[in-house]
């Protein structure tokens, strides 16, 4: 019988694991994860979400080389010189999961309509909702992992990588392994918004110039302490200033979703 901690314990004690020990995870272990995945809420019972087990270690170097954060011209370039990009524990977790939207089935069952934006919804849900219950199960029986969103940094060579068929999208990996927790990288906890900040009463309540102003100054001494010089608005500016992966769109309807 596997040794599990509370469920409270666990979901609280959550932080991002990207360093791991090198030791493998138990058969046992696994199925028990990819259970508690299989045991997840669905929408309509539609069970629109497949994962993939990555054990090729070609597919995962070449599932890193698209997790990097380089532009589109110096990818090419770094990838043409024979650089190793991206996440390096893309590579070395002892698991790499990837959870895909999955239309496929239902094709195969009836004559459906999947083109819908409503139903790119409901897939993008099923994942993000299995994938939580996989990483809270794992680090209730000690594992740790991280999730890997950069896959969709060359979503369209991710499915090609991963032989995905039309109706089938590689939305996010997650690494999975046990935590070398002399790691620095492992030990801390980044700082979230506080509940008076993420939780309103019957009415979207707008965050105070204040509130958002004291978080930051939460975040930039949190990062100071790992001796970055960033911020939350930082952050945000980073990720929302300009194009956020344009193509995404082009891949969603290509592969049968978000037509209409």
């Amino acid at each position: 019988m596997l040794d599990s901690k509370p469920t409270l314990q666990t979901l609280l004690d959550h932080r991002s694991i990207r360093k791991y020990t090198g030791e493998p995870i138990s058969e046992e272990m696994l199925t028990a994860v990819l259970e508690a995945g299989r045991a997840v809420s669905t929408s309509s019972f539609l069970q629109a979400c497949s994962i993939i087990r990555v054990i090729d270690p070609a597919k995962r170097t070449a599932l890193r080389q698209i997790s990097c954060d380089l532009s589109a011209d110096d990818y090419e370039k770094a990838l043409a010189e024979g650089k190793r990009l991206g996440h390096a524990y893309v590579e070395e977790a002892a698991e790499y999961l990837i959870f895909c939207m999955d239309g496929k089935r239902h094709h195969q069952l009836a004559d459906v309509q999947t083109d819908w934006t409503e139903v790119t919804l409901i897939g993008a849900i099923d994942a993000a909702l299995m994938a939580q219950n996989v990483l809270a199960a794992a680090e209730s029986l000690g594992l740790g992992g991280v999730y890997i969103g950069s896959l969709r940094n060359d979503i369209a060579r991710a499915g090609e990588i991963l032989g995905l068929p039309e109706h089938v999208v590689p939305l996010f990996g997650l690494c999975l392994g046990h935590p070398d927790m002399s790691s620095k990288i492992n030990q801390s906890q980044r700082p979230r918004l506080p509940l008076d900040v993420l939780v309103s009463t019957d009415t979207y309540q707008v965050a105070s110039d204040e509130q958002l102003t004291a978080y930051n100054e939460v975040v930039r001494e949190y990062y100071q302490g790992r001796g970055l010089d960033l911020d939350w608005k930082a952050q945000i500016g980073s990720t929302f200033g300009g194009e956020v992966r344009p193509f995404v769109l082009d891949y969603l309807q290509k592969q049968g979703f978000a037509k209409r």
